[in-house]
């Protein structure tokens, strides 16, 4: 499941760059190449003459993007780094958890997916810079950078004050209420985020009274009186279930959500609606895979999912053979241990006889029209707190394989 969540719209090949044969190869492809990655321990590709400095001079226009750890200079350059390792590394870890417990990482690989999307937004610029002065560069990432980066206002609370911050749990440190609530019947997520909202919760809860408090009529004294205020709006929310909050604070526009297990979310007629769910025909696969969509969405240019994740080296033949080589040069290097591939495996026909069929999921009109925003639609969600509830289903129509529009051909 990593590897197809990283892996799509790519081709594979297996390579042996520790080979004289295996560098030539790269140097071959970068002849057409606009950009490199890789995220090889600092040093590693050195060895091999494959490192920037190596290179630049060869290739002056190569856009060489490194993700690391630590980045190519600094005293840990050399160290190996896991998600993790930077958590603990970057502050975050210290700052996520209960107040009285211990440090908690996030659930997701944090900084292994955001220190490659500053790798892509890093290239987006030096490729911008490259238009205007012909010029390629080395483009240096480090996961600790992009988690220090990342602190943003808990960072600069610290920077402000020169205080260490105490860890919150699931509250926020400058906002209250902005955290998970308990119900009747589970939690849900409550953010009043300004006295406004927390005049219309105090309005839907029918305790007005609590806006002639000292402590609670302004952000700024709920923050300071957290103590006294969280207990209090916890005892007001386990009157009622989860359903009756969402649906009597989303009716007054106060921020609020269910808390949603995965499945729960790929059946979600919003999430649906905005094709976050989509099915590929996968070579080798007798039935289509389900995928996460693409976030991005564009006026113009619709997404294009052109190949499902590959098997290691599926490409390698079709690869080699578009730039220059021919047969006897391809068993060779295999011969040699200089690449790998199977050549008859699924997903190593070449590009231009392969058809990739993809479609998004979407919940029924009847479903998105229930799902809009009229502050009844909560009470029908299931969620982690509320596993009985009646909750969306994924859809579940007989697959039948789309009829081909066009032959895509996939250049490297």
């Amino acid at each position: 499941a990593y590897f197809t969540s990283c892996n799509r719209n790519k081709q594979s090949i297996a390579l042996n760059f520790t080979k004289p044969a295996g560098q030539d190869i790269i140097k071959q492809l970068l002849k057409d190449s606009d950009v490199l990655i890789e995220n090889f321990k600092t040093g590693t590709l050195d060895k091999y003459g494959l490192g920037y400095e190596q290179l630049k001079e060869e290739f002056p226009q190569l856009i060489y993007c490194s993700i690391t750890g630590f980045g190519h200079t600094g005293p840990y350059k050399e160290r190996p780094a896991y998600d993790m390792l930077i958590q603990a590394m970057g502050g975050s870890m210290s700052i996520t958890g209960v107040p009285d417990g211990e440090p908690m990482k996030m659930g997701l690989s944090m900084f292994d997916l955001t220190a490659g999307l500053h790798g892509v937004i890093g290239i987006l610029a030096a490729l911008h810079d490259r238009a205007n002065t012909g010029l390629g560069q080395h483009v240096d990432i480090s996961m600790l950078d992009v988690s220090v980066a990342l602190l943003q206002n808990q960072g600069m609370n610290y920077l402000a004050k020169k205080e260490r911050q105490a860890r919150v749990g699931n509250n926020h440190p400058n906002v209250v209420p902005y955290q998970v609530m308990p119900s009747k019947n589970g939690h849900f997520i409550l953010t009043a985020s300004n006295d406004e909202q927390f005049e219309r919760f105090c309005k839907v809860a029918n305790r007005m009274d609590l806006m002639q408090d000292l402590r609670f009529n302004t952000m700024k004294a709920r923050v300071v009186n957290r103590a006294v205020v969280t207990p209090a709006l916890n005892e007001i929310t386990k009157t009622m279930t989860t359903g009756w909050w969402l649906e009597k604070l989303e009716e007054k526009g106060v921020g609020c959500a269910p808390i949603l297990h995965p499945d729960e979310v790929f059946a979600d007629p919003h999430v649906l609606s905005r094709g976050m769910l989509i099915e590929m025909d996968v070579p080798g696969c007798e039935e289509p895979a389900s995928f996460i969509g693409s976030p991005m969405k564009f006026s113009r240019t619709k997404v294009n999912y052109r190949l499902p994740p590959p098997r290691l080296g599926a490409h390698t033949e079709q690869v080699l053979l578009d730039n220059g080589y021919v047969e006897e040069d391809i068993e060779a290097l295999r011969e040699s241990g200089t690449i790998d591939f199977e050549p008859r495996a699924p997903g190593s026909e070449p590009p231009a006889t392969q058809i990739v069929t993809a479609r998004e999921v979407r919940a029924s009109r009847k479903k998105e029209e229930a799902a809009r925003l009229r502050g009844s639609t909560w009470g029908r969600v299931s969620s982690v707190s509320e596993p009985q509830l009646d909750g969306y289903t994924l859809p579940m129509s007989e697959y039948n394989a789309d009829k081909p529009i066009s032959h895509l051909k996939v250049s490297t």
